[in-house]
């Protein structure tokens, strides 16, 4: 069938924050902590990204520039609703009027959250869902270290209830950074499992963008060069930490990779993963990863095109997309399945519930039933 005018150029938003792509990108937090009005700011991140003295290097920014701070660095690696509590009580304490976060999605989704408490109160799961922020928080200025979440430029923030063992998402374009200071040397300090994860997730991110029924002309631009960068960098990246072409060039993925989900939205990859996160407290890039091939494998009679274009972008034949796939998940040292996150036949009902209930499904290409979540869960174990 012949595409018309609007199926070719159909009509869509697109929002993204500025941001500084470069060596040196980092050094400049204290000056763009300074343009936006700050006059303390409340830096978070987490005892890792301390460690490896990323931390500290944004500190010697903000001192340059003669502003003080506050460091909030008691995140988990799936961060919890308690935590963005106790994070707005320490911000409000110290009078802080802007965040910087350092880290990988976990710091920066805790301070999009606490950002949002910030300037309307009460408690954060009041703000859950698409669009439930009634005003914009305080300023926001992100420093990614990791390479994958692409939360630096993301309108998500995704939290964890481990009362209810649910992840929850926030999905608002009022929490979408101010700006995204984004330095190829922050992910060499990652392992190699950290950086292999990180990569997988980045290729569930452009993958799940480029197929979602909300992409457009620009969404497609980013997830295709995202998706070409995985696959030319992903081996090298992940054996040589100290070599930053290569790193870097998995983080420049993770970004486009970012500004394509946040505007195209995501599938069901990360609807099922969300679920096995919020039960298990799984990692988000592993959980993706062993989820991958089995939702292409399930969507690919409804976008059969497109991941076509995908499996072009990886270098690979369309029928050579799925056992790539598998491939590059063996690569990252996840050649078992699911259980080895701690998942079972017995809580395959609640995962189903949990992913049923996500919104990122709102957007995969064929929408599924439970029958088939459950089958897509039980295959992945």
């Amino acid at each position: 069938m012949a595409e018309t005018t609007e199926t070719l150029f159909p009509m869509r938003k697109f929002f993204a924050p500025e941001f500084v792509f470069g060596v040196g990108a980092l050094d400049l937090a204290g000056r763009y902590a300074r343009n936006l009005g700050a006059s303390r700011v409340f830096l978070v991140s987490d005892p890792g990204v301390r460690e490896a003295g990323w931390v500290r290097d944004v500190e010697a920014s903000l001192e340059a520039e003669e502003l003080p701070w506050v460091l909030f660095d008691q995140v988990s690696p799936n961060p919890q609703m308690e935590e963005v509590e106790a994070g707005t009580r320490a911000f409000e304490e110290h009078r802080c009027d802007m965040i910087c976060a350092v880290g990988g999605g976990s710091p920066i989704d805790c301070a999009k959250a606490v950002s949002v408490l910030s300037t309307n109160g009460g408690n954060i799961r009041d703000y859950l869902g698409v669009d439930q922020v009634p005003q914009p928080g305080c300023p926001l200025l992100m420093i990614p270290t990791t390479a994958g979440s692409a939360a630096e430029v993301s309108q998500f923030a995704i939290l964890s209830d481990p009362r209810a063992r649910r992840k929850c998402g926030i999905i608002s374009k009022l929490i979408v950074p101010d700006v995204a200071l984004v330095d190829p040397r922050t992910p060499c300090s990652l392992d190699t499992h950290q950086a292999a994860g990180g990569a997988m997730d980045t290729l569930t991110h452009a993958a799940e963008a480029y197929v979602s029924n909300a992409h457009s002309p620009v969404t497609d631009l980013l997830a295709l060069e995202a998706i070409r960068l995985v696959g030319a960098h992903f081996e090298e990246g992940i054996a040589h930490p100290a070599r930053p072409e290569h790193r870097g060039h998995l983080l420049k993925a993770s970004l486009l990779s970012g500004l394509a989900f946040s505007n195209a939205s995501l599938g069901l990859v990360h609807a099922m993963a969300h679920a096995l996160g919020g039960m298990l407290d799984s990692i988000h890039g592993d959980s993706n990863a062993l989820l991958l091939d089995g939702v292409v494998r399930f969507n690919l009679s409804s976008a059969t095109s497109r991941y076509a274009r995908v499996a072009e972008a990886l270098g690979v034949s369309p029928e050579g997309l799925i056992p790539r796939l598998r491939e590059l998940r063996g690569l990252a040292g996840l050649g078992e399945g699911i259980a080895s996150l701690g998942a079972t036949e017995a809580i395959i009902p609640d995962l189903v519930a949990r992913a049923m209930a996500d919104p990122c499904l709102v957007t995969n290409p064929r929408q599924p039933r439970p029958d088939e979540v459950a089958q897509l869960f039980r295959e992945a174990l």
